[in-house]
C-alpha cells in the first residue's frame, strides 16, 4: 500500500509545492519512499509502503521501458506474476508495478480488467498528455477527487486535497451527505461531507484529456449475477474452499513479515487456518482483548490459535486506553465516521505494525453468506403479513422496553425502495428516514431515492439478497473498508482481504440463499466449511465483532463529548438540526433510554467535525 495524489490541469501551471504539500498529507500511508513527477499538464506524488521488491528499483514514479508512461500506483497486483509471463519482456524489476505498467503499455487500459488485486493506479501517457485514474473493483483502496473549472485532482486522502488552498476556499458543506450520514454513520459513494469532492466509483477508470472526461465501467457487482444459483451443498462448499485457499495464497505472497487479524469469529478463523496451511512455519495472529470481560472475545481466539499453532499475540485494552483513542479516531477519517469499532481497529492496527507489516484480514465474509441480524429481518419485513399489520406491530413494541423500542422502529419504514438503508440504520441505532427529516433543520430538495440496487436482466433478488447486494455496494466499501484501510495506514500496515477476491465474490452472489441463511442460522456454508479445519466447539457462539461499551462511556467518561459538542450554542451555530430533539434524545437518554446512545454518538461526531472544518 501506499498514497497517492497529484493533478491534471490543461493550460494552468500549478507550483510544485502544492504536489509536496498534498504528498505531506499521505506521508503515514507510505514512510519507506517518497516521489514526483511534473510537466505542463500533470502532476503526480506517491509516497511508498515497501511489501514487494524491497529495492529502490520498486520506487514510484515508473516510467515505461519506451518512457512513454509513468505510473504511481496505491495497492496490490496479487497475480503480477503470471502477467509478466504473458508480457514475456525483461523486467528492470520484482514489482507488481512494473508488470502493471508493462501491461498498460502493450493491452491499453484494457488491461486493468486482467488485475486481481486492491489498487488505485495514476496513469499518465506524456506524449499524448491524458491522464488515466482507476480504482479496484470492490473499492478495497481509496480515491478521491475534484474538479473546478476543468482542474482535476486526486489523492488516496481527502485530507491531502485539502491541503491546497485554492480546494478548500472552493468547497462547500454537503447537506445531501449529512442526510444519509445520519441514518446510516457514514457517508456513501459517491458522496463525501464535501460538495465538490467525490469518492471515486469502484471498479471504474476515469480518462482525462485537454477537452474532455470521461468515466468507464469495468466491473459491476450486479452483472456478476447468474440466472440459476449453486444449490448443492457439498459442491458449494468444494468451491468455497478452492476460491478461498487460492485468494488466501496469492494474498500471502510478501517480502515483509506478515499476519492474521484473529478475533475468533468465523471469517477470521477460516483465513487464519488456510494461511497456516499454506505456511511452513507458525504465522503470526493477533487479537485484542477487553479488560472489562464483557466485551472480550480474546480467549476464543487464543483457543483457536492454539489448536492452529500459530505464533499467537494478544494485546488487552483497558478503558482508559481506548477512551484516550476516542477523539484522535475521529480525525483520522477526514469527514463525519460514526463506527466505534474504528477504536479498537486503531488500537490493533498500532499493535501490530511493531511485529509485521502486512495482515490478513476477515473483512467480506458477512456481506457475502449473510453473517447479519439485518438479513433476518429483511426476510421478516418481506413477510405479506406482517407487511399488512407492521404499523400495529410497531405500536405493540414501542410499548415494551429498551430492546422492544428499538425493535418497533424497524417496522416504521417509509418507502419500500429504501428498505435495506432502513433495516441497516436501525440495526445500527441510527436515525430512520422519517426521524432524519424531522431532525434537520432543512431537508427540502435533498435526493432521496440514492441507492441502486435493481439488477437489469438477471433473476429476480429475494429481500436477503437485496439486503447482501446493499451491504457490499455500501457498508462494506464506505464504512468497513474505510475503517479498516484508515486504521492500518495510519502506522504502515497493508490489510488485505481474501474474501473480496472478484473471483470469490462472483461465486458468492449466485451460492443459494438456503446455504447462507436458513431457520436464523446465520453463516452456513462457511461455518460448514470451518468445521473441516477446526472443531465447532471453538467457534460456534454469536457474533460480537469489535464491539465497545460505548452506551456506558457516554454516561459516565465520554459525557463530557455529549455536553461540549451537543451544547444549545454548538447546535444553534451550526444551524444542521433541530436542537429541542437533540435535548428530547438527550433528555431520554439519561432517562434511561440507552438505546439512543448511538443517535448521540452520531450527532457528536458530526458536530465535532463541523466545529473543526466549518467556516
Amino acid at each position: 500500500m501506499c498514497g497517492i495524489a497529484g493533478y491534471f490541469a490543461p493550460g494552468n501551471k500549478f507550483p510544485t509545492e502544492w504536489l509536496k504539500v498534498m504528498s505531506e498529507c499521505v506521508a503515514h500511508r507510505g514512510p519507506d519512499a517518497e516521489g514526483f513527477y511534473k510537466d505542463d499538464i500533470a502532476g503526480l506524488a506517491h509516497r511508498r509502503l515497501s511489501i514487494i521488491d524491497l529495492s529502490c528499483e520498486g520506487n514510484q514514479p515508473m516510467f515505461s521501458h519506451d518512457r512513454r508512461y509513468v505510473i504511481i500506483f496505491n495497492g496490490e497486483i496479487y497475480n503480477y506474476k503470471e502477467i509478466a509471463r504473458e508480457l514475456n519482456i525483461s523486467f528492470r524489476s520484482d514489482s507488481d508495478t512494473e508488470v502493471m505498467l508493462e501491461a498498460f503499455n502493450r493491452w491499453g487500459t484494457g488491461a486493468v480488467t486482467r488485475f486481481n488485486g486492491m489498487f488505485t493506479i495514476a496513469l499518465y501517457d506524456t506524449r499524448e498528455k491524458v491522464l488515466t485514474l482507476f480504482r479496484d473493483r470492490l473499492g478495497v483502496k481509496p480515491l478521491f477527487y475534484v474538479e473546478i473549472n476543468n482542474q482535476w485532482f486526486f489523492a488516496s486522502e481527502i485530507k491531502a486535497l485539502l491541503s491546497v488552498e485554492w480546494i478548500r476556499t472552493n468547497c462547500t458543506i454537503n447537506q445531501q451527505a449529512i442526510y444519509w450520514y445520519l441514518q446510516l454513520g457514514y457517508i456513501p459513494q459517491p458522496l463525501t461531507i464535501w460538495n465538490e469532492i467525490k469518492k471515486f466509483p469502484a471498479g471504474n477508470f476515469l480518462t482525462l484529456k485537454k477537452d474532455r472526461a470521461a468515466f468507464t465501467n469495468y466491473w459491476k457487482i450486479e452483472d456478476q449475477l447468474t440466472d440459476d444459483t449453486i444449490d448443492n451443498e457439498n459442491t458449494a462448499k468444494q468451491k468455497l474452499d478452492e476460491l478461498l485457499h487460492s485468494s488466501v495464497k496469492y494474498r500471502m505472497i510478501s517480502d515483509v513479515p506478515f499476519g492474521t487479524f484473529l478475533s475468533g469469529g468465523v471469517d477470521s478463523s477460516l483465513v487464519t487456518a488456510i494461511a497456516q496451511r499454506n505456511s511452513p512455519v507458525p504465522i503470526k495472529t493477533f487479537t485484542i482483548g477487553f479488560k472489562e470481560s464483557e466485551y472480550n472475545e480474546a480467549d476464543h481466539a487464543k483457543k483457536i490459535s492454539q489448536y492452529l499453532k500459530t505464533d499467537h499475540y494478544e494485546f488487552y485494552v483497558s478503558q482508559a486506553d481506548a477512551i484516550e483513542r476516542v477523539e484522535p479516531m475521529m480525525d483520522i477519517y477526514d469527514e463525519p465516521f460514526a463506527d466505534s469499532s474504528a477504536i479498537p481497529a486503531l488500537l490493533l492496527s498500532r499493535e501490530a505494525r511493531k511485529h509485521i507489516k502486512m495482515v490478513l484480514t476477515g473483512d467480506g465474509g458477512d456481506e457475502l453468506f449473510m453473517g447479519y441480524g439485518a438479513y433476518r429481518w429483511a426476510s421478516r419485513l418481506n413477510n405479506p403479513v406482517v407487511k399488512m399489520f407492521r404499523f400495529p406491530l410497531g405500536a405493540m413494541f414501542s410499548l415494551g422496553n429498551n430492546r422492544a423500542q428499538r425493535v418497533s422502529r424497524l417496522f416504521q419504514y417509509i418507502s419500500e425502495e429504501k428498505i435495506q438503508a432502513h433495516i441497516f440504520s436501525q440495526e445500527q441505532y441510527f436515525f430512520s428516514e422519517q426521524e432524519t427529516h424531522d431532525l434537520l433543520i432543512n431537508s427540502e430538495n435533498l435526493q432521496e431515492s440514492f441507492f441502486d440496487l435493481q439488477p437489469n436482466g438477471h433473476r429476480k433478488l429475494s429481500a436477503k439478497e437485496l439486503q447482501t447486494l446493499f451491504d457490499l455496494k455500501y457498508y462494506l466499501k464506505d464504512d468497513l473498508l474505510v475503517k479498516v484501510d484508515r486504521a492500518g495506514m495510519q502506522y504502515g500496515l497493508e490489510c488485505r482481504t481474501p474474501f473480496l477476491d472478484y473471483r470469490l465474490v462472483s461465486f458468492a452472489l449466485n451460492v443459494s440463499e438456503n446455504l447462507k441463511l436458513k431457520k436464523g442460522d446465520l453463516k452456513i456454508l462457511t461455518r460448514r466449511l470451518l468445521a473441516d479445519y477446526l472443531p465447532p466447539e471453538l467457534f460456534d457462539r454469536p457474533k460480537h465483532g469489535f464491539a465497545l461499551p460505548l452506551q456506558k462511556w457516554l454516561q459516565t467518561d465520554l459525557k463530557y463529548l455529549i455536553d461540549k459538542y451537543l451544547s444549545d450554542d454548538v447546535i444553534n451555530k451550526h444551524k444542521l438540526v433541530d436542537v429541542a430533539i437533540v435535548n428530547r434524545i438527550k433528555k431520554k437518554f439519561t432517562n434511561g433510554k440507552t438505546y439512543l446512545y448511538n443517535r448521540l454518538w452520531n450527532l457528536l461526531i458530526l458536530h465535532r467535525w463541523m466545529e473543526r472544518h466549518s467556516a
